[in-house]
């Protein structure tokens, strides 16, 4: 717990500002639904099989680099408020790869990301130990997400749509638990 309160205080004083320049911030705002599917089941086919449980996240990010035009490297802290079905608070701390280029950027910017790191829950979360038998307050946290910019003119905002993991890490932080939610929101950067 305590290195993701340091990690989240270093990057909300500016951590890494020697890399980062204008519009490499970003603050994003994004709800979800959890579901009793495995991560993989999203790329099977699999129908989605909806929790009664949400969450509501808020995360801030700073672009440190990239390589070239084509891949930017960040990292982000996340507040998440989880509700309905279980209510308890989770922070994630993490690195994220960013892709850049889509040849259709021309006509829609677009950004695919995948991220990684640790999150810790405030109490064992109950959607996890309901579908898993039990769980773990501290788990590996992964984020996959796909980014455009629908507004012309407005290149600063950005919808988003994410699958937002918590994991065992196969049996490294855990031998059970874990979750996942479906998310879409809105992200600003500065």
């Amino acid at each position: 717990m305590r290195v993701l309160c340091l990690l989240l205080l270093l990057l909300s004083i500016g951590f890494g500002s020697a890399f980062a320049g204008p519009g490499d911030m970003a603050v994003s705002l994004y709800a979800g639904q959890l579901t009793g599917n495995k991560w993989d089941d999203f790329f099977s086919g699999e129908e989605v099989a909806s929790e009664d449980s949400y969450l509501l996240a808020a995360t801030l990010a700073r672009r440190l680099g990239g390589y070239k035009n084509l891949l930017s490297y960040e990292i982000e802290g996340q507040v998440v408020r989880h509700f309905k079905l279980q209510e308890h608070w989770e922070f994630n701390a993490l690195g994220v790869l960013r892709w850049e280029p889509f040849f259709w950027d021309e006509w829609l910017e677009t950004s695919a990301a995948f991220g990684m790191g640790l999150s810790y829950a405030t109490s064992k979360p109950e959607v996890e130990i309901e579908n898993d038998g039990d769980s773990s307050q501290l788990l590996v946290y992964w984020m996959i997400e796909l980014a455009i910019v629908p507004f012309a003119g407005r290149p600063e905002l950005e919808l988003l749509t994410r699958l937002h993991h918590r994991s065992t890490g196969y049996g490294l932080f855990a031998h059970k638990g874990g979750s996942n939610a479906l998310a879409v929101g809105l992200r600003y950067r500065f």
